[in-house]
């Protein structure tokens, strides 16, 4: 698989600060379906780094792999703060991992609503001890082109909090 020369670029350097921090990383995806963990996994020596990846595309994988409560799901959707918030922590606490990121939204065509539309997403980064970031973000394009942006935007949001 290839991606983006850009994307890689990225991917490449989470990897050589997570490994200069001494931070092991875990993942948890919906929309973009694994694609942050496969993008992290294309750049060799990565599995010093990556602890684990959880694609959690149902709410039920969500409550499972992640202990996103049921109950939080269904007063907010799958597609909100409170949920990729919750995934962030649940990554962090069901992997060894230092620092986690979260993605879930709508890659289309279908699933929309009007409050919810295509394009939406929604992302977290935790790390143990901090705040957890968050971002809302609406993409514009293909199916493909909402989840390779979201997958950017993971990369630059796991960046962003290892420099602080």
């Amino acid at each position: 698989m290839s991606f983006p020369r850009e994307l890689e670029y990225r991917a490449a350097a989470v990897l050589d600060r997570c490994r200069a921090a001494g931070l092991k990383l875990a993942i948890a995806e919906s929309c973009t379906g694994g694609l942050v963990a496969a993008c992290l996994t294309e750049i060799a020596g990565s599995s010093d780094v990556v602890e684990r990846g959880f694609v959690t595309y149902s709410n039920a994988a969500k409550t499972e792999m992640l202990g996103v409560p049921a109950a939080l799901i269904a007063a907010h959707g799958a597609v909100s703060e409170p949920v990729v918030r919750a995934m962030a922590e649940g990554a962090l606490s069901y992997a060894a991992a230092d620092i986690s990121v979260a993605v879930t939204g709508i890659a289309g065509p279908g699933g929309a609503t009007e409050a919810k539309p295509v394009g939406l997403v929604h992302l977290a980064c935790a790390r143990a001890g901090a705040e957890v970031q968050h971002q809302r973000r609406l993409y514009e394009g293909t199916r493909a082109a909402v989840r390779l942006a979201a997958v950017e935007t993971a990369l630059e949001m796991l960046l962003a909090s290892l420099e602080s």
